[in-house]
């Protein structure tokens, strides 16, 4: 593991931008950009005008990191380039961000009211493949519904499995079960969900770490215990779906968590806006968001 990436993610200040939209979320990203389906025809298109998307943010001036920590990458994405550069070799050399990939394939069905990650048989080869890109970490998504212990266990649990297979490759895993902010039972589920994570990093070995992505919670603090656990990197947030200025207010509440926002982010950047419209926004964008990680 890259000690310079490490220094960075534990000692300085900013967040961490989520640039890992999959083929499934990949419209409507793009619709959301200005873009919209039929302006493209077939995935081969869509995944050429995300990387143009994803490449004119990296590339912006007001992305830096001196604001942003870190970036994830859609696979896709670590296999192309930027700028002449693999993305990860150019956002860590060029931007001095530090690059971690999506690594998890999509959702299972629901049980228990809750979806735990589709299997992943080739995700020894997808990490060594990343660490030979350079990448520092990986991150992986489930997501829970509703307040069910057997739920939340089989995700924090699946997590916590896959999570040491990838420390073994030398990656640091971004660990991510999202609470889904529209559920009935949030606070409940988060509840849950703490006393399954602080059951789960115990289990980690002593001289290692991981780092979570959590849905900002509903009770401010709520997982000051988490975030202190010895066996924590850092613990970042999700926007998921909250707009900007919700998500950044809710983030202020919340002391030593940062952002790890995707659509908080890109929200109001336009394919059709100039390069200084485009950076302007940017910029505001990476400034609040940074203000807000900085509590």
């Amino acid at each position: 593991m890259n000690q310079d990436m490490l220094d960075k993610i534990n000692n300085e200040s900013g967040f961490i931008a989520a640039l890992d939209q999959s083929g499934g979320s990949t419209p409507k990203a793009l619709k959301l950009y200005g873009i919209e389906e039929d302006a493209f025809d077939g995935d081969e298109e869509m995944f050429d005008l995300i990387h143009a998307m994803r490449s004119r943010i990296v590339t912006s001036p007001s992305f830096h990191g001196d604001r942003v920590l870190g970036a994830i990458l859609f696979e896709m994405t670590m296999d192309r380039d930027i700028d002449g550069a693999g993305s990860a070799e150019y956002l860590w050399n060029t931007k001095n961000v530090v690059p971690f990939l999506k690594v998890d394939k999509g959702l299972a069905d629901e049980e228990n009211g809750a979806q735990i990650m589709k299997p992943m048989p080739d995700l020894d080869a997808l990490c060594a493949r990343a660490v030979a890109k350079g990448v520092f970490g990986t991150k992986m998504r489930s997501v829970i519904n509703e307040a069910n212990g057997a739920g939340v266990d089989a995700v924090v649990d699946q997590q916590f499995e896959v999570g040491k297979q990838i420390l073994a490759a030398g990656l640091m895993p971004i660990i991510e079960p999202e609470v889904n902010i529209n559920s009935a039972t949030k606070a409940e589920a988060e509840a849950l969900l703490k006393a399954a994570l602080l059951r789960n990093l115990d289990t980690v070995a002593d001289d290692q770490q991981v780092m979570l992505k959590l849905t900002l919670p509903e009770t401010d603090g709520f997982y000051a215990d988490v975030i202190a656990h010895p066996r924590v990197l850092k613990v970042v947030a999700l926007s998921g779906g909250y707009s900007r200025q919700e998500s950044n207010e809710r983030l202020t509440r919340q002391t030593g968590m940062i952002a790890s926002f995707s659509r908080a982010l890109t929200e109001g950047l336009s394919a059709q806006q100039s390069d200084d419209e485009f950076n302007s926004m940017l910029d505001g964008a990476v400034g609040s968001i940074a203000a807000a990680s900085a509590t």
